[in-house]
């Protein structure tokens, strides 16, 4: 008996063991997350590419190798907080800076007419409209500010647009309408992306648990169903250890011309520009 009680104690101490190393585990993980959302902005100020080279070891030749081949294509960056909703968010963001561009301005009116429908289709796929009508309303006053951009002074827009996404409250708003249009986007269209859904999924479960919930990170099929929705392509730079000194990219839709530009590191996206 004496012996059993012995060999109970040493299982129960283990056990312990293993639950205080799990507790600070925890911890570390919470408190990793505050700090994120204590320092990090929503989406930061422009900054110049020559930044990531920083993030990685000097002698980490797989990233240092990327960064230079980004360096050939693009100039400068715009971080996002690390969230969970770093797609929408940067998306979100890019196509509306894109938008105060004279050169892309002619897109404005085509966009905002597909954002205003998007909110009756919503409502046609079953949303009722009452849970939506102020998250579409934050989306059409960011659409509605880039095209009073005319009337400001010179970077005036861009700073108001930078204000309002890392207005935490304006700025979810803004993500958590994208992520309906995502999911409306994907029902509507349940008989071809019912093929991509892993682990014999519906698209219903799948947009109930990894598209509308905010903070669940995205991939592929998101990104070619809101950038199909809108109507604006994008194109995702992958920066990974994959083999050799090239980041490798892929346009979505495929075949389309991109306006958006974003780079992909596991688990996260920024804004990339030419």
């Amino acid at each position: 008996m004496m012996e059993e009680l012995q060999e109970s104690s040493q299982v129960d101490l283990e056990g312990l063991s293993v639950f205080a190393s799990d507790e600070a585990i925890t911890a570390q993980e919470e408190g990793i997350k505050e700090d994120i959302a204590t320092n990090k902005p929503l989406v930061s100020d422009r900054l110049e590419l020559s930044v990531l080279q920083g993030e990685y070891a000097q002698d980490d030749t797989v990233y240092q190798l990327k960064i230079q081949d980004l360096h050939r294509k693009y100039s400068h960056i715009r971080k996002t907080r690390p969230d969970g909703n770093c797609f929408y968010r940067a998306f979100g963001f890019a196509h509306l800076e894109a938008l105060l561009d004279t050169a892309a301005a002619e897109d404005l009116p085509r966009l905002k007419a597909v954002a205003a429908k998007s909110k009756q289709d919503l409502v046609d796929m079953g949303y009722l409209e009452y849970t939506i009508e102020d998250f579409h309303k934050f989306y059409m006053d960011a659409i509605e500010l880039c095209e009073k951009r005319q009337r400001q002074k010179p970077g005036g827009a861009l700073r108001e647009l930078l204000a309002s996404f890392n207005d935490n409250d304006m700025s979810n708003y803004v993500v958590v309408y994208l992520r309906m249009v995502t999911s409306g986007y994907l029902k509507r269209e349940s008989g071809f992306f019912q093929h991509f859904i892993e682990g014999g999924r519906s698209v219903e479960d799948f947009c109930s648990k990894e598209v509308e919930p905010m903070y669940r990170e995205s991939d592929h099929i998101h990104i070619i169903a809101l950038a199909t929705a809108l109507g604006v392509p994008v194109l995702v730079e992958y920066m990974d250890r994959g083999e050799g000194g090239a980041v490798n990219h892929h346009v979505f839709p495929e075949g389309s011309q991109p306006r958006v530009f974003l780079l992909y590191r596991p688990g996260h996206y920024d804004i990339l520009y030419k």
